[in-house]
């Protein structure tokens, strides 16, 4: 490909560098253009230039007489992939997931020098369960809030909502620890039945379209399959764990 030079204008002032502009320039340069970069270092001159070309944001990219627009335009003109804000993704519990099973398996290792045992796979859970809590106790209040828009006991007892994270993060971190287990299966039992059941009743009963709680307030993660499948983890350490020390 030819070298093709691309003017590119983006803010860059001693209290903000906007990082779309640094974005804009590293995909122009990994596409073969050389880059005509111009700093707005101020917020006057930012503001000058926004009126000058009758724009809104800032960064804004030629290609020859050509304007684009903004980072965003800049990918769509490249045919990459440009996600809404209201785009919902698996990618969130896909991440907490496998990070948790691969320290499941470090764990195993380190313990019995094999990867595959039972105590990985009951720690893959656990490690998931405290994972999974931490991003709900980001911001508890949000959290709360949209967990009311499906949770059977939620809806009915409102304290419930602030007090789940903390009984799901204080189950995982005893069940990997394998300590108090007649506190952490009963626990785990309960919350993950009323999860499943309330989830299995808003999305295949009810057959809503919302989103989840199950990764924080802020979650994009539709409520389905994965958040029920979270909750029968749950229910399924819960079980085995009781069973374990009750029966076996």
């Amino acid at each position: 490909m030819s070298t093709t030079t691309a003017t590119l204008f983006r803010m860059d002032t001693d209290k903000h560098t906007c990082p779309y502009g640094l974005k804009a320039k590293d995909l122009l340069e990994r596409k073969g253009f050389a880059v005509d970069d111009n700093l707005l270092t101020s917020r006057e001159q930012t503001d000058t230039f926004k009126e000058k070309h009758d724009v809104e944001t800032t960064p804004q990219i030629w290609i020859g007489d050509e304007r684009i627009g903004g980072y965003d335009a800049l990918r769509k003109h490249f045919g990459q992939e440009v996600k809404s804000k209201d785009e919902t993704s698996y990618q969130p519990v896909i991440a907490i997931f496998a990070v948790a099973a691969f320290m499941a398996l470090g764990l195993s290792w380190f313990a019995y020098q094999h990867l595959f045992t039972l105590r990985a796979f009951e720690w893959f859970i656990a490690i998931s369960m405290c994972v999974l809590a931490i991003q709900k106790l980001q911001d508890v209040e949000q959290f709360s809030t949209m967990f009311l828009n499906y949770d059977l006991l939620a809806k009915r007892w409102i304290p419930y909502g602030y007090v789940y994270p903390f009984a799901e993060a204080g189950a995982g971190i005893l069940m990997v620890a394998g300590a108090l287990w007649w506190l952490s299966a009963p626990v785990a039992l309960f919350i993950g039945t009323i999860g499943a059941v309330s989830v299995f009743k808003a999305v295949y009963i009810d057959k809503r379209e919302i989103k989840c709680a199950c990764v924080g307030g802020g979650s994009k993660v539709p409520l389905g399959f994965v958040s029920l499948t979270e909750n029968l983890m749950m229910m399924v350490m819960g079980s085995w764990t009781l069973l374990k020390n009750l029966v076996l």
